[in-house]
């Protein structure tokens, strides 16, 4: 594991964080399609992702989703670390894009390491300032971003994301992530198939020109 958490983290921890979060920590594999945490849950313990990515989603009151944003390869989530330090329960939905790594951080640790860390101190912060701008630009792509716009962009992430041109999802799932109906989206994929953009297949979209 200590490799491993090195090679995601050695640049911003010191080899006594390393060490503490190797003794503390819980290593865990995950595979795609994996959810890793729930909107209700009791949040005992903060992800370091080690490889592999998670997709954060939240759920209005009618139980639809919506998209926020990917962790990814040396990230954590800033709203996990939210509602550990006010002990309260989790306000997001983490599901695992891909198979992957991660180390569990005990809640306990967190505000310890605040202190006694300068590393971890400004590695909490720089998360709150990357996941923050991530939510604006969801935000901002809700209010002022039609379907067509946010459904091109939403593909390209996923292709960045997965390193792959190829999308697996279902038009549903496409429709969940981006909060609109499956309708909209079938209508506006097949907008995109016709403009040369993307090839639609029986179980895959294949990304051409997005």
């Amino acid at each position: 594991m200590i490799q491993e958490l090195k090679a995601g983290y050695g640049k911003q921890f010191e080899d006594d964080l390393i060490n503490e979060i190797v003794q503390v920590g819980t290593f865990k594999e995950i595979s795609e399609g994996t959810k890793l945490m729930d909107i209700g849950d009791t949040i005992r313990g903060m992800p370091l992702l080690i490889s592999g990515a998670i997709k954060i989603l939240r759920e209005d009151k009618d139980g639809d989703e919506l998209l926020l944003y990917y962790l990814e390869k040396g990230d954590t989530c800033s709203m996990t670390m939210t509602c550990c330090m006010g002990n309260s329960q989790s306000e997001i939905r983490a599901i695992a894009e891909t198979d992957a790594k991660l180390i569990m951080v005990p809640i306990q640790k967190m505000e310890e390491w605040m202190t006694k860390y300068r590393s971890w101190r400004n590695f909490v912060f720089e998360s709150y300032h990357g996941r923050l701008n991530e939510l604006l630009a969801t935000l901002d792509s809700v209010a002022f971003s039609n379907m067509d716009e946010r459904l091109i962009a939403y593909l390209k992430e996923k292709s960045r994301v997965n390193n792959h041109d190829i999308i697996k999802n279902t038009h549903q799932d496409i429709a969940y992530d981006l909060h609109t109906s499956r309708v909209v989206i079938s209508r506006l994929l097949k907008k995109l198939e016709q403009m040369g953009r993307l090839e639609l297949h029986r179980n895959h979209i294949k990304l051409l020109d997005i």
